[in-house]
């Protein structure tokens, strides 16, 4: 049982990070397992993500989505092609977590853990860009969108090096997803109100 736990909060840390970016938390898991940094071992059927080719389309992807995500308008496109691909790429890095398994339990561990917590944290993030395009008419989307990506870095970053930490930073992203969304939903109350005579 023990030997389940380290590589499933490794899963979970590594699908909440693609629900914020696709393919940066891919890229940071297949650099680690190529460079063998942090212990990282890729699931026998899931080598083919730290190889050379995987690694430059998952740079070139990394940087396209990072760029884009900042253009007005294009951001709302990737968000909605997000609700697909996201959750698929949060159970290919759910997946490789699982490297001292069967490949047919690491693929089920993989969809079981990656695909609704990857779709759950796009839920979240969805949710916030909706809120910052109505607040700021899509001007302070860049801004937030710059804070996903650091989001994303630093939930892998920590999926990798510690992974025992990836409930207590889980956690509190949940806690400030629910009190931004109180808030906003308290001014949006407040103003629908309107002034007091």
């Amino acid at each position: 049982m023990e030997t389940w736990i380290l590589p499933a909060l490794l899963g979970v840390g590594l699908a909440a990070a693609t629900g914020f970016r696709t393919f940066l938390p891919l890229l940071m898991l297949a650099l680690a397992a190529k460079f063998r940094l942090f212990g990282i071992e890729l699931a026998e059927a899931m080598t083919w993500l730290d190889s050379t080719p995987a690694l430059w389309a998952l740079g070139i992807a990394t940087v396209v989505e990072l760029a884009a995500d900042k253009i007005p308008a294009v951001d709302h496109a990737l968000s909605a092609i997000g609700t697909v691909v996201r959750p698929i790429a949060g159970a290919v890095a759910a997946g490789a977590a699982f490297s001292q398994f069967d490949p047919m339990v690491a693929a089920i561990a993989g969809l079981i853990i990656g695909a609704p917590t990857a779709l759950a944290f796009h839920a979240a993030q969805a949710g916030n860009r909706v809120v910052s395009t109505t607040t700021t008419a899509g001007l302070g989307n860049p801004f937030v969108s710059v804070l996903e990506d650091i989001l994303a870095f630093l939930t892998t970053l920590l999926a990798l090096a510690a992974p025992i930490l990836i409930p207590v930073l889980l956690l509190v992203l949940l806690f400030a997803f629910w009190r931004l969304w109180s808030f906003i939903r308290r001014r949006r109350a407040a103003s629908a109100a309107g002034p007091t005579p």
